[in-house]
């Protein structure tokens, strides 16, 4: 072989990997002790009652160092801080958006999604009014409300999912992913398995449908859309109508009952067995039937096709900004990437490598608490039982002693002898 024709295979095995590299835009683990306080800024925005978050692992975890993300820490409070990063355009790319939660506090209300924004977030000045481009995770409040929001903006308007899509609502550790793709499908995950994908147009309201009613067009005055109709030929029996209660005959006036007392005496009303109801005359076919009339569509003037839904010019920050009536949710590994394999790589090397520890550790905790409980009520069963031995014998007098019955029945006694 010929060292030109080797150069040329060598570089046709090259340029795949050159071409498919991944750009990886915002990736954070908290695993650098208190510098991810240099990278993430806090909201003071005012007429708020802002909650901390804190670097931890949480209760229980699979790995401590790995584990460690940002975790509210207070109770009935808003949570508002972003992390901003060079911008990037998806035009004609795929975004993944990625990261993982744990509601370790068994949350009852609150949110665990993340918000991704522009260059235009003023950081200090976050809250549930600042403009965002898309807002994806877990929200949970009380039984009805346990589901994944994915939210566009689009031309200025927050654009909610027509589906729904039930998040995990148990305390484990869970990774959320959402694809976007340049083709302006979506696809999302759950520990890296597919729960929901389509198409943004069919699925959000993005643009006004492509079809709309003829506003011209009227249902004929003789079309006739009744399947059935009344018999004319149907008569109603001369028996039918009866009464639907009729007195008891089987009751008796009580022997105790006075007219002039009680007034007359009327025996109770009972179903009457003969009672047949309304008569309706029966169903036919109508031989005019034309089926349900359909009302003509048109195409909508006013639909316009865009090709580019799914693209943002301008990507800078991602941000938390949620509400939670019990904290403990702890967010982590933060990925922002246009390849949907790297992030599923990497939700493997954290969340997938630690999982069966954190659940392994949680069910010892729990199997201690529950050990600790029965302890404690076996011993305040104890303590109970003790305390009634002891009312038993303060009541019971010693044998030998006198009680001030027989003190006074003995007195009694000897003045009888006086």
């Amino acid at each position: 072989m010929s060292f030109k024709m080797k150069y040329i295979l060598s570089t046709l095995l090259i340029l795949p990997v050159v071409f498919c590299e991944s750009n990886v835009y915002f990736k954070e683990q908290f695993n650098d002790g208190d510098k991810w306080e240099e990278r993430w800024v806090q909201s003071e925005h005012k007429g708020k009652e802002w909650g901390k978050f804190v670097c931890t692992a949480g209760k229980f975890y699979g790995d401590e160092e790995l584990n460690k993300g940002i975790q509210t820490s207070q109770d009935a409070r808003f949570y508002g801080i972003s992390s901003k990063f060079d911008a990037f355009s998806n035009a004609d790319k795929t975004l993944v958006v990625q990261f993982s939660v744990k509601h370790e506090q068994n949350i009852d209300c609150g949110g665990g999604y993340v918000k991704i924004f522009d260059c235009s977030l003023d950081q200090k000045e976050l809250h549930g009014e600042s403009p965002y481009l898309l807002m994806f995770g877990p929200d949970i409040c009380g039984p009805g409300t346990k589901k994944v929001h994915v939210i566009f903006n689009y031309k200025g308007k927050n654009l909610l999912i027509n589906k729904d899509i039930r998040c995990k609502d148990d305390e484990y550790t869970h990774v959320y992913t959402l694809v976007v793709r340049p083709d302006n499908t979506y696809e999302v995950k759950i520990d890296n398995e597919k729960v929901e994908s389509g198409e943004l147009e069919k699925d959000w309201n993005f643009l006004p449908p492509k079809k709309i009613k003829d506003p011209e067009a009227k249902k004929p005055e003789d079309w006739d859309d009744r399947a059935k109709i009344d018999d004319p030929d149907d008569t109603k029996p001369e028996d039918w109508d009866q009464p639907e209660y009729i007195p008891d005959p089987d009751a008796t006036k009580p022997e105790d009952w006075d007219d002039e007392m009680d007034g007359e005496w009327e025996p109770p009303m009972i179903n009457n067995p003969s009672y047949k109801g309304e008569w309706k005359p029966r169903q036919i076919d109508n031989p005019d039937y034309k089926g349900p009339w359909i009302h003509p569509e048109i195409d909508n003037p006013e639909y316009v096709p865009d090709s580019k839904l799914y693209e943002y010019p301008e990507i800078c920050a991602v941000g938390v900004d949620i509400w939670q009536v019990k904290s403990g949710t702890i967010f982590d590994d933060v990925l922002l990437t246009d390849d949907p394999e790297y992030a599923k790589k990497f939700a493997e090397e954290t969340w997938g490598a630690t999982k069966d520890a954190e659940k392994k550790m949680k069910e010892s905790q729990d199997e201690e608490e529950r050990k600790k409980a029965e302890e404690e009520a076996k011993l305040a069963k104890e303590n109970e039982d003790e305390e009634e031995e002891d009312e038993e014998d303060e009541e019971e007098p010693e044998e030998g002693t006198e009680t001030s019955e027989t003190v006074e029945e003995s007195h009694e006694h000897e003045h009888e002898e006086l």
